[in-house]
């Protein structure tokens, strides 16, 4: 079995609106201005790299923006154009929630078991509901419809719809998986929050992280709960993966991660005892470091020749704690036998690194083979991708420019230009 990561393609629309309370990111560049072209060049220099490492590389498209039939909800009526107008006028928040490009990262696009975990030996996906935040809880029926695209065959795979609202649910950001190898049984860690008065707020519940082990047909006795702690929360880990990454038999994590440490690695030494565990001490890396470099928010994949390679964002060498500590640890000797870094700088600004960019789904040959290859692009197919991105992506948005007509005509004709462009119809 082998791992596809399905990046998403950042949306013309990509701004800094500020809208995620809890990610420091976010609320640090709110208003400055962004380069959505830019944005987009830089995620698929990403898939890129992964392709030249050997790697299977998808996408997810970007969501319809702005998102006026939403916007309708709230009584604006009118042409489309009239619609978003008089949501600039009156509610200029709500305006700014239908142009959010957040569906690019797709870490929070569901939560994956694959079929070695399942009762049914099929992969299954849960979409996320997103519902801690109104800007992504927009986000799941489009969602749905795309994964219910690349996902239809149901021999292989089985789609779980969205869980109820206030169920909060933040997909794969918040799961992780420990095995001797892709191909074989898993133990599955499904990471919870609990909010804390006047903090930052955690957006993924225990209750929506039991239903999906539920949903997905998990054994319980190789099913996780495990609570992040209050400290990583507050200090901005708003998901589990700013603060853990899991890669097969390797757990790349922060000494403050969990609320209870030592149960979690004994859980995972009793099921995968041939585990590593690189347990990051705060006293060389804090929380804020880690959290201001996303150290953890990090690819850690496993290469077809064997061993494994970290991708970090550039981030992670201006700080000097993060960059000495990857010096000193990662080596040829170990399981992680080298690290890489890339530009992410657009996303990373809005809050998203190289592990929220993707959403990883194991698969067998035939499994892959059922999927909708118009979400594979081969390199000549990111070429074309790179050319329509410069051609039509907006250059820059500035903090007003979200009320503008023109961006909104150009954020629509930019998504039929790719959606044309890949072979999709519009639904």
């Amino acid at each position: 079995m082998r791992e596809i990561n399905f990046d998403g393609l950042v949306g013309p629309s990509h701004n800094y609106g500020g809208l995620s309370f809890g990610n420091r990111a976010s609320s640090t560049h709110a208003g400055q201005v962004s380069r959505p072209r830019t944005a987009a060049l830089q995620g698929l220099a990403k898939m890129r790299r992964m392709m030249e490492l050997g790697l299977r590389q998808g996408i997810l498209l970007p969501h319809e923006r702005p998102l006026t039939g939403w916007l309708r909800q709230f009584g604006f009526t009118g042409s489309d154009d009239a619609v978003c107008a008089a949501a600039w006028r009156n509610e200029p928040g709500l305006l700014r929630t239908a142009m959010s490009a957040s569906p690019m990262w797709t870490a929070n696009a569901a939560t994956v078991s694959p079929a070695p975990d399942t009762e049914d030996g099929r992969c299954h996906l849960s979409v996320a509901n997103l519902s801690g935040m109104l800007h992504r809880s927009i986000e799941a029926p489009e969602t749905t419809r795309q994964l219910g695209q690349l996902f239809a065959d149901t021999d292989h795979f089985a789609l779980h719809p969205a869980l109820p609202s206030g169920t909060g649910d933040e997909g794969a950001a918040n799961a992780m998986r420990l095995c001797s190898r892709h191909g074989a049984p898993g133990l599955e860690i499904f990471v919870y929050g609990e909010t804390q008065p006047g903090g930052f707020p955690a957006r993924q519940s225990r209750v929506a992280s039991a239903a999906i082990a539920r949903r997905h047909g998990l054994d319980p006795a190789r099913t996780l709960l495990a609570r992040q702690s209050d400290a990583a929360i507050q200090a901005g880990a708003f998901h589990n993966d700013v603060v853990a990454v899991a890669n097969e038999s390797v757990l790349l994590v922060h000494e403050q991660a969990f609320a209870d440490q030592g149960m979690v690695y004994d859980a995972i030494l009793r099921h995968v005892p041939e585990a590593t565990i690189l347990e990051v001490p705060a006293a060389r890396v804090s929380l804020e470091d880690a959290i201001s470099s996303y150290l953890f928010n990090a690819q850690l994949v496993t290469l077809p020749e064997g061993g494994m390679v970290l991708i970090v964002p550039d981030e992670c060498r201006k700080r000097a704690a993060v960059a000495e500590w990857l010096d000193a640890t990662v080596s040829g000797n170990g399981p992680i036998r080298r690290v890489e870094s890339l530009n992410l700088r657009e996303s990373m600004q809005n809050g998203g690194g190289p592990a929220c960019l993707r959403l990883r789904v194991v698969v067998d040959e035939a499994a892959e083979a059922a999927l909708d290859q118009r979400f594979l692009p081969d390199e000549a197919r990111l070429d074309g991708l790179a050319a329509l991105i410069d051609d039509r992506w907006p250059e820059r948005i500035g903090p007003d420019d979200p009320g503008h007509a023109d961006l909104w005509e150009d954020c629509r004709n930019a998504r039929l230009a790719l959606l044309d462009f890949l072979g999709f119809t519009e639904r």
